[in-house]
């Protein structure tokens, strides 16, 4: 009894011990993981994975802050390749930071490399759609950007060397040639008639002087004109000054005669009123009397008694 009550303790142990090391393998692969690590996704379409394996270091500026979890081929991304990567929890990845393939020319192991982005600049912990993890987007490393301007460089050197062939072709060379005869029959045309063109040139010098002569000349007859002009238009002034004058005062006069004419006409007016009033007067007293005496016999016996008026008698 006592064999069997030491086994069965004995096996309780080893369960007890199963269960804590299964808890503990459990909580190292998987709470664990969590804890102390952020993943995110790396894109690279651009570059070669060559050299890199789950497991192979993810750096920022050289310093090791996390590695390669897993990869795989991304679905619907032009046959890009889509990289898991662990990285500390403590390391801050911030928006606008890039990832590139970074190789050891050596070995050929490959590593991640992060150029963090500003560092005033948000954190990287937005999970666009369709994706689990933020996504990290790829770069370029300074071998790639001495490769393409290389291979810029070559094919720049190549179109020199074919538009060199191209200039050096045999048609070319022959108008080269003709071009260089041509230019030495010239220059020894020119050596044979240097006296000539001595003398053409001093003729375009002696053309020039009388050019230059006759734009004084020219310029001393426009200082003449401008000065006839001046006085001309001084004289013009002078002569609308006096007749502005004259007018004025033939303007004066006029208003003169017309004030005296305006007057002569109010007085003849007048005198004209008074005439016609003296003659009305006169044309009555000779009415009257034309009436008196139309009847003698009122003059020499006076009036009747029907004519006499109110108050009246005869004597």
């Amino acid at each position: 009894m006592e064999t069997e009550g030491r086994y069965t303790l004995v096996g309780i142990l080893v369960l007890a011990v199963i269960a804590l090391l299964t808890v503990a393998v459990v909580w190292l692969t998987g709470a664990a993981d969590r804890i102390a690590y952020q993943n995110y996704t790396l894109y690279f379409k651009q570059q070669s994975l060559d050299g890199l394996a789950v497991g192979s270091p993810v750096k920022i500026r050289g310093i090791k802050v996390g590695v390669v979890d897993s990869y795989r081929f991304a679905k619907d991304k032009d046959e890009a390749v889509s990289v898991t990567a662990r990285i500390d929890e403590g390391v801050p990845v911030h928006v606008g930071a890039e990832a590139y393939i970074k190789r050891n020319l050596v070995t050929g192991i490959a590593s991640v490399e992060i150029n963090n982005g500003p560092s005033d600049a948000p954190l990287l912990d937005v999970v666009p759609q369709g994706e689990r993890y933020p996504v990290i987007a790829e770069g370029s490393s300074d071998i790639d950007k001495v490769a393409t301007a290389v291979s810029r460089m070559a094919e720049n050197g190549a179109q020199v060397l074919e538009r060199m062939n191209t200039l050096l072709s045999d048609e070319n060379q022959l108008a080269i040639s003709q071009t260089l005869a041509n230019l030495n029959d010239l220059s020894g045309h020119l050596a044979a008639n240097k006296q000539s063109l001595d003398a053409v040139v001093q003729g375009i010098r002696d053309a020039s002087d009388e050019f230059r002569f006759a734009g004084a000349s020219i310029s001393q007859a426009a200082t003449r004109a401008e000065g006839s002009i001046v006085s001309v238009s001084q004289n013009a002034d002078a002569t609308l000054k006096e007749a502005t004058v004259a007018m004025e005062k033939l303007q004066g006069e006029a208003s003169l005669i017309s004030g005296q004419i305006q007057q002569l006409t109010e007085t003849s007016t007048l005198e004209l009123t008074n005439i016609s009033r003296d003659v009305r007067t006169s044309a009555e007293t000779l009415n009257t009397a034309g009436q008196r005496l139309s009847n003698p016999r009122e003059i020499l016996f006076g009036p009747g008694q029907q004519r006499l008026g109110p108050g009246e008698k005869l004597p």
